[in-house]
């Protein structure tokens, strides 16, 4: 017989912390996988990983850091104290069942369920005061499975971990025909600080990728390879991307260019009308200077040149997309020194010695490693029934979720960090303050076809800014959809103390804390 409670959370990330916290009246059943909280930050960190935010763009409205005005970036084990903290502090350990991994998920609610209560159209209530969603959960690693009912689920097993995104290679070109040594960076966060310095220590290293991960990898391996007989690392890289050396462009403060209102006014967003479309139009010379401005710096900064590193795209296009990486300090100095070298390629495979690439050269190897990412859908998909797990995806390859949250097609259920944008910790925070209220009857949600044109039009708007758009990722209208939460919660949307910081200042999470 199924354990029956109102709310289940799948995850103990920041998203399943945001979800706890918020929803804590309710005594949700929490399950983490593990033994620890943190999701990626305890699980797919490496010992040099550092948030890529300062301190005060990350944390929970109601929990500033205790050095917020700090401007270093915080280590992952910084960050996982801090989690920690939030966690005792409000009593949210008391809901987390550790080691418990969910295997399967049923739905266990009618047809008036899953069609709104019987209302055409309507998404229906939340609360049902009977269960909806069965969850089959493995603790400890045991053959045995319990089973869980809940009136409402909320998915927090987020898009990264877990599940490495492997290439595909032809027959005979894969790792198998490799001597070496493959894994993916997902293998390499499981290594100690001494077994990840053997892993690279006068090998010669291949590092596939060239986002944070990849970054953060060659600058490990230069670090094993220092002195005469190191080796350097060689990094491939398919697609460009712009990086970033500090939150300063020409002595002016990075957010002064993307995280105002002011300066997301010049970007379109969701349900802006007609006058605001046209006068988008107008200004779209001042967007692209204001990208043009900050390719100039990077490029007077950076030896993106000299290394053959300059992307073609403009800098608004990564940053819309949520993939703008900050460098470690001595990135560029490593790959001065021949620690690091770089290795442009659209095409790759295995041969026996190393890597193999379309322009005919081979490139010795001894280990390569993988930072090639995540397949989050993947992980979702595992454990969903049909016909929801066909709903995961939409042609655009997004996953159409209103309000970030809520998906149109499947009742009583909500996810949570499947939307990105700079801070991903107040993105999930105020979705689960959002969705809490929500629980509680406070507003209701619009009917199911104007929650599907919301989100068919921010993912339109996503495909029109950036040919990254796959990730969900709101940054350059990240007030705005905060504003339309607000509205929608009852809550002003404009949070600051007068007009000059409400159009100047950027937004954080302090701005949404609860008077």
């Amino acid at each position: 017989m199924a354990f029956f409670s109102k709310i289940g959370i799948i995850g103990g990330g920041i998203s399943g912390l945001a979800a706890a916290k918020q929803l804590s009246g309710h005594s949700p059943v929490v399950f983490e996988a593990t033994d620890s909280l943190g999701g990626v930050w305890k699980h797919c960190s490496f010992k040099s990983t550092k948030l890529q935010t300062p301190r005060c763009d990350y944390e929970f409205s109601d929990f500033p850091w205790t050095e917020r005005d700090n401007s270093s970036f915080p280590s992952y084990e910084e960050i996982l104290d801090y989690l920690y903290s939030y966690a005792s502090h409000f009593d949210l350990l008391k809901f987390v069942k550790f080691n418990t991994k969910v295997v399967e998920i049923r739905f266990a609610g009618d047809r008036e369920t899953a069609d709104g209560c019987g209302k055409p159209g309507e998404y229906g209530s939340l609360l049902t005061g009977r269960p909806v969603w069965e969850v089959a959960v493995q603790t400890n690693q045991s053959d045995t499975v319990q089973w869980y009912a809940f009136e409402f689920l909320v998915v927090c097993t987020g898009k990264y971990g877990d599940e490495p995104k492997i290439p595909t290679f032809p027959r005979n070109k894969g790792p198998e025909v490799f001597q070496g040594q493959v894994l993916h960076s997902l293998d390499y966060s499981k290594l100690d600080e001494e077994a990840s310095t053997e892993l690279f220590k006068g090998k010669k290293a291949v590092v596939v990728g060239y986002k944070k991960s990849a970054i953060d990898l060659a600058v490990e391996c230069a670090a094993a390879n220092q002195g005469p007989e190191g080796e350097p690392c060689t990094m491939v890289v398919r697609t460009l991307h712009w990086t970033v050396p500090h939150y300063s462009i020409w002595g002016l403060p990075f957010y002064l260019f993307y995280s105002t209102r002011s300066s997301q006014f010049l970007h379109e967003r969701p349900n802006q009308g007609l006058l605001r479309t046209l006068l988008c139009h107008l200004l779209s010379p001042m967007r692209r200077a204001a990208s043009k401005i900050i390719e100039s710096y990077l490029v007077w900064k950076l030896p993106l040149q000299k290394y053959g590193l300059k992307p073609d795209h403009p800098f608004e296009e990564d940053y819309a997309s949520c993939q703008m990486a900050i460098l470690p300090e001595n990135f560029f100095s490593e790959a001065d020194k021949g620690k690091i070298l770089f290795k442009r390629a659209s095409k790759w495979w295995f041969y026996e010695g190393g890597v193999q690439f379309d322009d005919n050269t081979k490139l010795e190897a001894d280990v390569v490693v993988l930072a090639t990412g995540y397949d989050g859908k993947k992980k979702l998909k595992a454990i969903f029934p049909e016909p929801f797990r066909s709903l995961m995806e939409f042609p655009s390859g997004m996953m159409p979720l209103y309000r970030g949250t809520i998906h149109p097609f499947i009742p009583n259920m909500a996810f949570v960090g499947y939307v990105e944008s700079v801070s991903n910790l107040h993105t999930a925070e105020i979705r689960c303050k959002w969705l809490a209220r929500l629980v509680d009857d406070k507003f209701k949600l619009p009917n199911v076809e104007k929650m599907l044109e919301q989100t068919t039009t921010e993912m339109e708007i996503m495909k029109r800014t950036t040919r990254f758009y796959k990730r969900n990722c709101i940054s350059t209208f990240s007030i705005n959809h905060s504003d339309e939460i607000c509205e929608e919660m009852g809550w002003t949307s404009w949070r600051k103390k007068n007009w000059f910081a409400e159009v100047f200042s950027p937004y954080n999470s302090q701005d949404y804390e609860e008077k």
